[in-house]
């Protein structure tokens, strides 16, 4: 191949070439189909209008919304139950060790009701048990 200038065009191309058709079909299939989810969402779609209804079980209208904040009251109340709630969780395994580790584990888990003791005494001097 006198005369030629570049690289030589081969039979490796047209293969590698070969190659990517696959890839740009399945790509093709992809975003056509992408398009006519979109354009089946958009054909379907309905307008919401809020719901009007009565009140439900309790019989009177609702003075805030049901997605409101809570009161900062119940943050407290929420922290000493979680605290409770670890306790119970490291209890029940407790219970199937105690015979085989014997005293040992019975101290460790006076030591860490004691530390949640302590913990629930801090919160009653706070005030986190007053509601007014």
């Amino acid at each position: 191949m006198v005369g030629r200038s570049g690289p030589p065009v081969g039979k490796g191309e047209h293969v590698e070439a070969a190659r990517w058709g696959p890839v740009a079909s399945l790509l093709a299939v992809v975003l056509t189909g992408v398009f006519l989810l979109h354009c089946f969402g958009a054909v379907v779609r309905t307008i919401r209008e809020p719901l009007h209804t009565g009140p439900f079980s309790g019989g009177l209208e609702p003075r805030e919304h049901p997605v409101s904040r809570f009161h900062v009251r119940w943050y407290p109340v929420t922290m000493i139950f979680l605290a409770f709630d670890m306790e119970m969780l490291f209890m029940y395994p407790w219970t199937k060790v105690v015979p085989e580790i014997g005293t040992a584990a019975v101290v460790e888990m006076f030591l860490f009701l004691g530390i949640l003791l302590a913990g629930v005494g801090y919160a009653w001097r706070e005030g986190a048990f007053r509601w007014t």
